[in-house]
């Protein structure tokens, strides 16, 4: 093929592309504009943001006025910085100092609409910039300036087809340039500075005029593409403070929306989007309340999500470290999982797994928690990694003693979201489950839609999953999910199918919980969870996750493990209607039949042996687990097949209105149960 040929084909691919972006956005504005008029029938009158302006804490302190830097730090506490990178903190620095992406890779060309290449740059300016004042080397200065150079050569923040402006590159670089800016006041020449400056104000303001008040606008407030933008717009107000008379009403509007992020953030520290979004979500959360309480004394942590929040990444980590149950769009699951695909090479810098786990040093210092500390040196042990390692510099305490991860709860139920954790000691070699059956952003929601009226839900990145497992043993993930899906279907998790349909309204589209009651959501729930002396039964009633048509009057699930004997499924199923009933089971490794009711999962050294109890004469296949990728922002329902694991399924015989369906899964060897 010429290269005029591989030119006019590469044109037509993005051509399509573009085309069914444009398709996608279409989609996604016909539903935002519906869920705008009905957010619009609740509100009246003045919006609540309004008041929320008016009434929170957003002006700069006093003795911080015409000062910088001054968004996280003052030039006092950098000079204790400096002292702690050179003695408590040595080893902490140098890792940061051998990393210091600025010197290592150049700043995307403009346009620079590459997924996450803008992300890139604003963390590269912060990075550098930070490390320069530490350091004081001008080659960091230097970095920190091509990176700046590049930020405001980006013509648009973000992409062209999707949300340019206001997005999360937007955000990214709104941080970086706005920290930059700061943190670098006094090493730029004026003209400097008024270029930099200049270009925040643009940005600022295509930010505000997109998220500002008016009548009848309804906020995804706990969906990240809300607040990672909003925290940018944040530390941007409190960098130009006093310099932008526009600056104090971008504060204001930050700390609003905050206000409302932080109501409708999650009650027990699990975050519903997926660890993969925990790691992309959460360090903007700490940023924005860090700048905020820096810039004007009002600390906004006292809260019991960030209270708890250890707690989520302990209890989700594999007992190797190496992964995580993956509940959520987390990557490309099986993929991934064995170091393939194209999202492992940034999930897996030099094969080990970037987590964001010195976030948990901050949360360490602030609540004063060993536990979190303990949880965060035992991530640490095993070589995992941080996007922006320099802030262990300023959040980690050595005077706060570690709990050791020994010593903390094996299991654990999140009660708002109803997830449940269970390992069976804190080894690699643990045995290890989880059992998710909850609404999709948890319980507390239901109240707050009512108290919070202009919430839109946003939950795409949760899954149709209700009454779905995880199992981890003999060092290997053998049975779970399936990763970020751009169409999120019922059949990737190990739940029922009937009929071949799944929960919500799912294959429409990446929100399979749009315009589903959450009332009804509301009532799937863990109904029961009994830890014994030699086993551990959860119970999860997932009836009403299916649309009333399907016909469901009654799924109640019973998973038990016991040592050495192995878990046990067992399914209660009432319908209204005959139909075919359906479980799922997921492998990474070799599903092989070994008779007409046993089948096994070879995984590495490990092998789980699957026997089918009841009902008798089920129909069973075997077939490679295919789902729809996500595609490119904007079109995130329009991604290529992909083959990730395969899957078996059991379904009954022919159409019944009930059924009972026990399964038995055996792993070589087994653990004692510990009630924690």
């Amino acid at each position: 093929m010429n290269s005029n040929s591989q030119k006019i084909l590469a044109l037509i691919s993005l051509a399509v592309v573009l085309f069914s972006s444009s398709l996608s956005l279409l989609a996604q504005d016909a539903r935002e504009l519906k869920q705008e008029k009905a957010g619009s029938k609740k509100l009246k009158g003045e919006h609540p943001l309004v008041e929320l302006m008016r009434s929170r804490k957003s002006s700069l302190k006093p003795e911080l006025a015409g000062v910088h830097p001054r968004v996280y730090v003052t030039d006092e506490e950098l000079d204790q910085l400096r002292v702690r990178a050179r003695s408590t903190h040595k080893d902490l620095w140098q890792r940061t100092l051998a990393n210091v992406r600025a010197l290592s890779t150049e700043p995307a060309a403009p346009p620079a609409q590459k997924r996450r290449a803008q992300n890139d740059v604003g963390l590269a300016i912060a990075e550098a910039a930070f490390v320069y004042k530490i350091e004081q080397d001008k080659k960091y200065l230097a970095a920190a300036k091509k990176f700046m150079d590049a930020a405001v050569s980006y013509d648009i923040w973000g992409y062209a087809n999707n949300k340019p402006n206001v997005d999360l590159a937007a955000g990214h670089l709104l941080y970086g340039l706005g920290l930059g800016y700061d943190l670098l006041y006094n090493d730029l020449s004026e003209s400097e500075r008024a270029v930099y400056r200049d270009k925040l104000v643009k940005q600022a303001r295509l930010m505000v005029e997109y998220f500002k008040s008016k009548s009848g606008k309804t906020y995804a407030y706990s969906q990240n593409h809300t607040f990672i933008p909003i925290a940018g717009l944040g530390v941007t107000a409190y960098a130009l403070y006093g310099e932008v008379p526009e600056a104090a009403e971008w504060a204001s509007l930050s700390r609003a929306i905050f206000d409302r992020v932080l109501a409708t953030y999650s009650q027990d520290g699990y975050y519903y989007e997926g660890f993969e979004y925990w790691i992309f979500s959460t360090p903007w959360l700490v940023h924005y309340l860090d700048a905020h309480a820096h810039a004007t004394g009002e600390d906004l942590y006292d809260h019991p999500g960030f209270q708890n929040m250890y707690k989520y990444v302990a209890h989700s980590m594999l007992p190797d470290g190496k992964y995580v149950f993956d509940f959520g769009d987390i990557f490309e699951g099986p993929l991934t999982r064995a170091g393939k695909g194209e999202e492992y090479p940034r999930t897996h810098p030099g094969g080990h797994f970037n987590t964001n786990y010195n976030l948990l040093y901050r949360l360490a210092q602030r609540f004063r928690s060993g536990e979190a500390q303990g949880v965060a040196e035992w991530l640490k042990s095993f070589n995992q990694v941080n996007a922006e390692d320099y802030w262990s510099l300023v959040w980690y305490e050595p005077g706060i003693k570690a709990v050791p991860l020994q010593q903390q709860p094996t299991s654990y139920h999140f009660k708002d979201h109803d997830v449940f954790f269970w390992r069976s000691d804190w080894t690699t070699n643990a045995t290890a489950f989880a059992f998710k059956c909850g609404p999709s952003e948890g319980h507390h929601t239901l109240a707050q839609l009512e108290q919070v009226p202009e919430w839109r839900l946003s939950s795409g990145h949760a899954h149709p999953d209700a009454n779905s497992f995880i199992i981890f043993a003999a060092g290997q993930y053998l049975t779970g999910d399936t990763g970020y899906a751009g169409i999120p279907l019922t059949t990737h998790h190990n739940t029922l199918l009937f009929d071949g349909k799944g929960q919500a309204k799912e294959g429409a589209g990446h929100d399979v919980f749009t315009d589903v009651s959450y009332e009804r959501l509301n009532q799937i729930r863990i109904v029961d969870v009994k830890l014994g002396s030699d086993s551990v039964v959860v119970r999860g009633d997932a009836t009403s996750a299916y649309e009333p048509e399907v016909g469901v009057k009654k799924f109640v699930r019973e998973f038990e493990y016991r040592p050495g004997v192995g878990f046990a499924v067992r399914d209660e199923v009432e319908l209204a209607k005959p139909s075919v009933v359906t479980s799922v089971l997921h492998a990474d490794g070799e599903l092989k039949k070994e008779s007409a009711s046993k089948f096994s999962i070879t995984a590495g050294n490990a092998r789980m042996l699957i026997q089918v109890v009841e009902p008798e004469g089920m129909q069973t296949t075997i077939e490679p687990n295919v789902v729809t990728a996500p595609g490119p922002p904007g079109a995130v329902d329009k991604g290529e097949r992909q083959e990730r694991g395969q899957k078996l399924t059991l379904s009954t015989a022919k159409p019944v209105t009930s059924t009972r369906i026990v399964i038995n899964l055996k792993v070589a060897g087994g653990n004692k149960v510990t009630k924690s």
